[in-house]
This record gives structure tokens, C-alpha cells and sequence, in this order.
């Protein structure tokens, strides 16, 4: 599909920029001229945020919506994203593959940003590089970026600081949360693509996940919004090609396949002092992915939930009559 995701991101952001306290949402213009949209760093967001924060990190290539599920016995609200371009959603696009830092800041940043910087080798492998005056990105952050991060985020991405839009969020935040519970596919796509799958066979994906509960610290948040996908994750992926590869591949694509699968992701995180790139990356995956081969109508399915991880993370309890 020849598209431009960056116009497409721009977009959808340019109809918030006349409204956005609708969504709890505040607008910052720098004196270079960038606008920073503050999701949920210092100010409260909403749900409304999280789902347009969700929809931009895959250039509107994709719909995002909450729906009404389960965990365990407890009604839970799941965060559920539908795509018919998943390579472009999902990789060139949603996937937080930028690693911004420097002496005093750090963001992981994801949106078709990425595309026009091309800096990961994700992109030379998938042949794919973005050409465009505008940009948008997405901002995993504590910290809303200053001047001279955007100068150098604008620099990297080959575009002036004025046709930049970042938007930030906290992962303990309502809308940088639902941001990042509505990457079952795209765990799944990335963790195909590591695998050595072809992922241009996945032709549309679905998947959902529990909506992490808000979290009142940064390792919390961090641990519950992994362990939605980690542990509540399911994925459906439509492909086209043989099956015996799907069925060689299939059973290391869910997360259970992990040397570090079944203890809390903040227990994880907290045991490499805080590095995600000392994490087993096979971990990084949802609970259960669905293949369906559209050509030879073979159905194939690996993994499974772990609901009672997900209860534990989220801190649900049952109520105390219930207990007796």
C-alpha cells in the first residue's frame, strides 16, 4: 500500500491540536519552533488519550478500541487493536525501537518517526525508509523533552524542528498504559520477525490485552503493563504460505517459551537492575497467538493465558466475603 504514514499520523493529530483539554490533554510549543502534546507526564490524560495515543504510534493504521472482557472471574476492560496493514502498523510504525537519551533525559520512541530516520536495522531488513517534510512520534517518558532533545530528534529524523509533533506520555499514566496494552500484535510481528519469519505472509492481525490498572510508581507500571501482554495477550495473525513453517515456528513465538516466563515482569526488571536489554527477548511476546492460514484454511494455535499472574500484577483481589 503506498502510503505515508508520517501525513497520516500528522492527521490524526492536527484535528486534537484544536480541542485538546477534551482530552485532558495539554499543548507546549517550544522555542524551536516543535509542538510537544503532553499525554499524561503532567497532566491526567484519559482514555479517549490513550486510545488517539495508540492510533498515532500506528499511523492510524489501525483501530483501537476498548471492549469488555475478562480476567479470571472479574470483568476487565481489554484493550483491543484490529489491522489490515500489520507490517506497517505494527513495525514501521508502533514498534519502540528508538532509544533517545542523553546525560539527562531518556524516552523510548516509537510513531512513523522512526520511519524517517530509519536508524534501526529493522528497517534495512524490511526494505522500508519514509521520505517527508513532517514528522510525528510517541514519547514513553517521565519527562516532557526540552529544545535542544527535539532539535535532535528533528535532526535525526531529517526534518526542521517546526514540522515536528512529539507526543508524551508516562508509563504510569491512564493514557501512556493503554499506548502500550494495545501492542499485542505488534509483540507478536517483532518476535516473528527476530524469529527469521517472513512477516510480509501476515496479511491482518488482531489482538487484545487487559487494561493495566494506573500505577502509583514507574517499576509497578512498567511490570503490570508487561505482564498484560506477557501473561493476558492474545493475538490472531492471518497468513498466507505453507503451514509446516508456521507449525516449526509456532510454539517459540508465545512468551512461555522464556527463560524468565512465570515470575511478575517487575520482579524481572528489578533482578537486571532496570535494563530491559538484559532481559531475555524472547520473553517479549503476547500469552497465545492464533494462525490462521487463509490459503489452506488450517487453523494453528500455541500458548496460553495465565490469568492468575495478570490478577496478581494488576492487584486484584477478591473481596473479603468471597475469601471466607
Amino acid at each position: 500500500m503506498a502510503t505515508i504514514l508520517n501525513a497520516r499520523a500528522w492527521d490524526l493529530v492536527d484535528k486534537t491540536l484544536d480541542n485538546p483539554h477534551d482530552m485532558r490533554v495539554a499543548v507546549k510549543e517550544l522555542d524551536c519552533g516543535a509542538r510537544v502534546l503532553d499525554f499524561g507526564v503532567n497532566t491526567t490524560g484519559s482514555l479517549a488519550a490513550g486510545i488517539l495515543l495508540a492510533r498515532v504510534c500506528t499511523s492510524g493504521m489501525a483501530d483501537v478500541s476498548i471492549r469488555i472482557g475478562a480476567v479470571g472471574s472479574i470483568n476487565w476492560p481489554m484493550v483491543q487493536i484490529v489491522t489490515d496493514f500489520p507490517v506497517q502498523a505494527c513495525l514501521y510504525s508502533q514498534y519502540a525501537g528508538w532509544e533517545i537519551k542523553s546525560e539527562n533525559y531518556f524516552a523510548m520512541g516509537s510513531g512513523p518517526m522512526r520511519a524517517l530516520a530509519a536508524r534501526e536495522e529493522l528497517f534495512h531488513q524490511l526494505g522500508y525508509v519514509e521520505k517527508f517534510y513532517c514528522s510525528v512520534g510517541v514519547l514513553e517518558t517521565g519527562t516532557l523533552p526540552d529544545s535542544r532533545i527535539v532539535r535532535e530528534i528533528a535532526q535525526k529524523a531529517g526534518v526542521e524542528p517546526r514540522n515536528l509533533i512529539l507526543l508524551a506520555a508516562s508509563t504510569s499514566s491512564m493514557a501512556g498504559s493503554l499506548q502500550i496494552n494495545a501492542r499485542s500484535a505488534e509483540t507478536a510481528l517483532h518476535k516473528l520477525h527476530e524469529l527469521g519469519f517472513d512477516v510480509h505472509r501476515v496479511v491482518s492481525a488482531m489482538g487484545s490485552a487487559p487494561l493495566s490498572p494506573v500505577a502509583a510508581d514507574l517499576i509497578t507500571a512498567i511490570g503490570r503493563t508487561n505482564d498484560s501482554i506477557l501473561y493476558g495477550g492474545r493475538v490472531t495473525l492471518y497468513v498466507t504460505g505453507d503451514d509446516a513453517s508456521i507449525e516449526e515456528i509456532g510454539p517459540r513465538v508465545p512468551s512461555s517459551v522464556s527463560k524468565d516466563y512465570g515470575k511478575p515482569f517487575a520482579e524481572i526488571f528489578q533482578e537486571v537492575n532496570c535494563d530491559f536489554y538484559q532481559i531475555d527477548p524472547m520473553l517479549f511476546s503476547p500469552a497465545q497467538v492464533v494462525f490462521q492460514n487463509i490459503e489452506t484454511g488450517r487453523v494453528h494455535w500455541f500458548g496460553e493465558l495465565n490469568e492468575k499472574l495478570v490478577a496478581k500484577s494488576f492487584g486484584i483481589q477478591q473481596p473479603a466475603a468471597a475469601r471466607v
